[in-house]
């Protein structure tokens, strides 16, 4: 059984929220549940529109098909519809040119979560007493840290901390990373935008997730980042694969 607990808010400092989520136990397509996170980017309003649109069409590739298929393969040809259509709407509006947004998405099946990954939003699981980051951001810090060249503790505050590396809604040539991740029972699985893992320690992440007398932890997570500064909007969905 999922139980799952979803949450955005626009922080402290931004005027506009431009992350968008997406959560459903229910089935979405032949998938059986599916979950997303999209942190947009953009002048105007281009973020805010290029994450809702992103997660639009990525539900509307996944319900437009009508046979079973890898599930992974799925999810990535998705990503790739949701690409091609933030690039086709901000071609049509000069005023969105350059809009884009990371994305993050799962689906929780027969004991496996499937993950595509765009840019710097994460997944996380936790498992027992450890939280474990399972993406690799798309960023210009971690592609140093990769290389030695800083910490990632140096990499929370390096100027150029929010350079993306891979954005969909940029280019043509937008690839995707996949993740097979195995389920144990009383997992969980976490996505988020940068906003609160900027701000809130993964150790604080990890026991606010599996606080089980809150109404919505999610909603504590995003009220833990707000009170480390909310420096950014926030997005959390937990994912709890529970015994029924």
């Amino acid at each position: 059984m999922l139980k799952s607990f979803a949450h955005t808010d626009i922080g402290k400092m931004r005027s506009v929220n431009q992350d968008s989520v997406f959560s459903s136990t229910e089935a979405v397509g032949y998938l059986p549940n599916l979950f997303i996170v999209a942190d947009g980017m953009g002048g105007h309003n281009g973020g805010e529109i290029a994450s809702k649109s992103a997660i639009s069409h990525f539900c509307e590739y996944i319900k437009s098909r009508s046979e079973a298929e890898d599930v992974l393969d799925l999810l990535t040809s998705a990503a790739l519809a949701a690409n091609k259509g933030v690039l086709s709407q901000a071609a049509g509006n000069p005023e969105l040119s350059g809009m884009g947004t990371t994305l993050i998405a799962c689906t929780i099946d027969q004991g496996k979560c499937n993950i595509v990954h765009i840019g710097d939003s994460r997944a996380y699981k936790i498992n027992g007493d450890s939280i474990t980051q399972l993406t690799h951001d798309h960023s210009y810090v971690n592609e140093m840290v990769k290389a030695g060249q800083i910490t990632h503790d140096e990499a929370r505050e390096h100027p150029k901390r929010n350079v993306l590396t891979r954005v969909l809604g940029i280019s043509d040539e937008m690839s995707a990373d996949g993740y097979v991740i195995e389920m144990e029972l009383d997992s969980t699985i976490l996505l988020c935008s940068d906003g609160l893992y900027n701000m809130v320690p993964e150790s604080e992440i990890k026991n606010l997730s599996k606080n089980n007398t809150s109404d919505n932890p999610a909603v504590a997570l995003v009220a833990a980042a707000n009170d480390g500064g909310g420096k950014d909007n926030i997005s959390v969905i937990i994912v709890r694969y529970e015994n029924d």
